[in-house]
């Protein structure tokens, strides 16, 4: 097969695969969920086969245990984050008013006179976030609802997604195998080695940057509980479920828990500095030990390219595009790679009279 009709035959088979994506996407949530499961719960699998118990068993014990879990936190943790929410959301425009006490008070010590013009711009900010907060809502509710989480997938989430996991995690390596075969034999170990370097790259990221998240998931919400923070446990689990987009996630939950806290302790400096403690130390936590020491350097994906990729496929398949956005970043990342080190060691990059040798890089 020539170099022309085999790139045709891989560019058509990935044309297929987002075709098929977007056609089928408000169905997809719970095989992406399943899968997304079986791949970050297979070494636990692998581990409890190796100490001799049947994969069979050993993946049932684990979508057991993961059900339990499930449930524990729908019966314990959810009705308390949808209590905080309705909270928040009944008590918006009260703290709306409450933040512009208080940049009230603080600009007319600091500013003087020369508050005057910046007090009617601070009002019609203020009241144009009031008036709109209901709309903003219910925009909100309408788009959560539609975009594969009604009643029904909702359900199609509960029960499938654990049947998905569990035949995934007992056929994984027959099905990998099987997939091995039917790779074209001529450039196999070329597929394998850059299938090897993928995996690594995705299970940074699915293992490891989701193991950290629900550590951050955890610091977070505990802390600003403990000091007493409105909405600590909400903004907490959102802040480090949203850790998987590098400083984006941590900004937004920086910036929300410090305004929270402005409103609530204002004029008291120690609980505002305690909240500010918590987020700068879980930043320190998080870039000193647990990125470096649980995901490691093998997602290889700079922070923009991360950001575009979860803005494209979200855009384009909704919340299973927001899912599947920074595995396939991080393969994608491999295969550009590849290809460019293929590039820099082609003809066409050196020309036809220069010998192969290193690459040498221009300079800055």
């Amino acid at each position: 097969m020539r170099v022309e009709r085999q790139i045709l035959f891989w560019v058509t088979a990935a044309v297929l695969l987002i075709l098929a994506i977007a056609v089928l996407k408000d169905i997809l949530l719970p095989f992406v969920a399943g899968i997304a499961i079986a791949y970050f719960l297979n070494p636990v699998a692998d581990r409890l086969a190796g100490f001799g118990i049947n994969r069979i068993v050993a993946s049932f014990l684990i979508v057991v245990t993961l059900a339990v879990i499930g449930i524990a936190a729908l019966v314990l943790i959810v009705p308390v984050i949808l209590a905080q929410a309705q909270e928040l959301a009944a008590a918006l425009p009260g703290e709306v008013a409450r933040l512009r006490e208080v940049i009230d008070v603080w600009a007319r010590e600091r500013l003087g006179p020369g508050y005057v013009g910046l007090d009617g711009q601070i009002d019609r900010a203020a009241a144009a976030l009031a008036e709109n907060w209901a709309g903003l809502v219910g925009w909100a509710a309408t788009s959560i609802w539609s975009r594969s989480l009604a009643i029904v997938n909702f359900f199609a989430l509960l029960l499938v997604t654990p049947l998905v996991a569990f035949y995934l995690l007992i056929d994984w390596h027959p099905m990998l195998k099987k997939i091995d075969g039917w790779l074209p034999r001529e450039h196999a170990p070329s597929i394998r080695t850059l299938a090897s370097d993928m995996n690594d790259a995705v299970a940074a990221f699915v293992r490891g940057q989701g193991t950290v998240c629900l550590i951050l998931g955890a610091y977070y919400a505990l802390a600003l509980s403990l000091l007493g923070l409105n909405y600590g446990l909400l903004i907490g689990l959102v802040t480090g479920l949203l850790a998987f987009v590098p400083f984006v996630g941590w900004a937004l939950g920086f910036i929300t828990a410090t305004t929270v806290a402005v409103i609530q302790f204002w004029p008291e400096m120690l609980p505002i500095v305690l909240v500010l403690a918590v987020f700068l130390g879980a930043q320190a936590l998080d870039a000193g030990f647990l990125s470096p020491t649980i995901v490691g350097s093998k997602i290889g994906l700079h922070p923009v390219w991360l950001i575009f990729a979860l803005f494209v496929f979200s855009y384009l398949f909704g919340l299973v595009g927001t899912l599947i956005a920074v595995p396939l970043a991080a393969a994608l990342g491999v295969v550009i790679r590849f290809a460019l080190d293929v590039y820099l060691k082609s003809q066409v990059y050196r020309g036809a009279t220069t010998p192969l040798g290193p690459v040498v890089e221009p300079p800055p």
